[in-house]
């Protein structure tokens, strides 16, 4: 870890993906080397290509599951970025076996390889490990309530879960440095709608003049987090030794209903879009089950590193339409 002052050396899985694309943006801007590795599988070689040939990026199409490929790039690291996971609504419905095995096997060699190496590993979780529960904010020391084994979309949270554990049980047993974070809401240019993430979707729909589509009433609330402050945070903490071992909320506190968010998209998009209203059962099936409000308490990550959110939602809004409607790719600023 001495080399994380200056001059790191980053790996990213999965760094083909939105964040993981972003990141790479930021640690190329700060003179870090970067190499990414990624099957394609969610993640796009157009997010990346404005970096081939740049000094000190490299990038290799593969998957985290082939071991031997990971350790060879392992060995050139100093500290990884665990990206690489199974994503969004639409996949976790349709491909509930694809996302079980790929999240929990992929981080389960990444970090056996890590441990091998003695890497720092950023473990990339989510909101959706809080699961049913009604204590928001959500803390990173709160109760996790999650569903059924019946309804798919616990699948997705159980696996992230699992990830948690497996690097935490990797710190304790091994002495392995890893951080877990969990993300809230991350959005911002880039992002892909081919998966069911509500802005770009409905982003896509304005800007087409279509009915933006609100599955059940529109009354769920979500706190969507810019990519530059996500990125901004990780760079923070992962110089931070106080968060080696922790588990971390990333996120903003501004909370905002999915029907004002589609009303806040017409806008920024200048469209005249009507609002249609989607029964869950009809867009995922029955055994669908949506979460009310997912909010996150940022205490901890205040008191780490100072962070709180810099950019608004409208902002984030304005970039993602400039975006879509074809304007110059939009780095971490």
């Amino acid at each position: 870890m001495d080399r994380l002052t200056t001059g790191m050396r980053a790996l990213l899985t999965g760094g083909a993906g939105f964040i993981g694309s972003h990141l790479a943006d930021a640690l190329m801007a700060r003179g870090d080397a970067v190499t990414v590795i990624d099957d394609l599988s969610t993640g796009s070689r157009d997010n990346i290509a404005h970096l081939d040939g740049r000094p000190g990026f490299a990038c290799t199409i593969d998957s985290v599951c082939h071991e031997a490929a990971l350790d060879a790039l392992m060995a050139r690291a100093d500290v990884v970025f665990h990206l690489a996971a199974a994503v969004g609504v639409r996949l976790i419905v349709d491909a509930p076996v694809r996302t079980i095995e790929t999240n929990v096997h992929g981080t389960e060699t990444v970090l056996r390889v890590a441990a091998r190496h003695r890497r720092l590993v950023v473990v990339f979780s989510t909101s959706e490990v809080y699961g049913r529960s009604a204590a928001v904010p959500f803390r990173e020391d709160a109760d996790l309530v999650l569903g059924p084994t019946t309804t798919p979309r616990w699948a997705y949270a159980c696996s992230k879960a699992l990830d948690e554990f497996l690097a935490l049980a990797y710190a304790r047993e091994r002495g392995l440095p890893v951080i877990v974070v969990r993300l809230f809401n991350t959005v911002g240019p880039r992002q892909t709608d081919r998966y069911g993430m509500v802005i770009p979707t409905f982003v896509r729909q304005a800007l087409a003049g279509e009915p933006l589509t609100v599955y059940g009433a529109g009354a769920q609330t979500r706190a969507f987090t810019d990519v530059s402050d996500v990125v901004r945070a990780l760079l923070g903490l992962v110089h931070e030794p106080r968060a080696v071992g922790e588990v971390v909320n990333i996120g903003a506190a501004e909370e905002t209903t999915i029907l004002q968010l589609a009303r806040r998209v017409i806008a920024a998009a200048g469209s005249r879009s009507d609002i249609a209203f989607v029964p869950y059962a009809r867009a995922y099936g029955a055994a669908f089950e949506d979460l009310p409000r997912r909010v996150p308490d940022l205490t901890k990550i205040r008191d780490l590193i100072g962070f709180q959110p810099t950019v608004d939602l409208d902002a984030t809004l304005a970039r993602v339409v400039a975006h879509a409607r074809g304007g110059r790719p939009a780095g971490v600023r």
